[in-house]
């Protein structure tokens, strides 16, 4: 359990959260329009699980998921 938290906490967790909270601001303030904000959203939400799902991935095939 403590390895998944630690692993929530890096630098490409921070760097989503960071981008989500910014961008729900701008959406929020009128920086920049809904669509902009879902298009901007849906990508990085892609990427960060896209590259979380291959990482589970990889440790399967290898047998080396760890599930502490």
């Amino acid at each position: 359990m403590r390895k998944k938290i630690a692993k929530l906490i890096d630098v490409k967790s921070i760097v989503t959260i960071v981008l989500t909270l910014v961008f729900a601001t701008l959406a929020l303030t009128g920086g920049i329009t809904g669509q902009d904000f879902l298009t901007v959203f849906s990508v990085v939400i892609a990427f960060y699980f896209g590259t979380q799902t291959q990482k589970l991935k990889e440790q399967t095939e290898k047998g080396g998921l760890d599930d502490d």
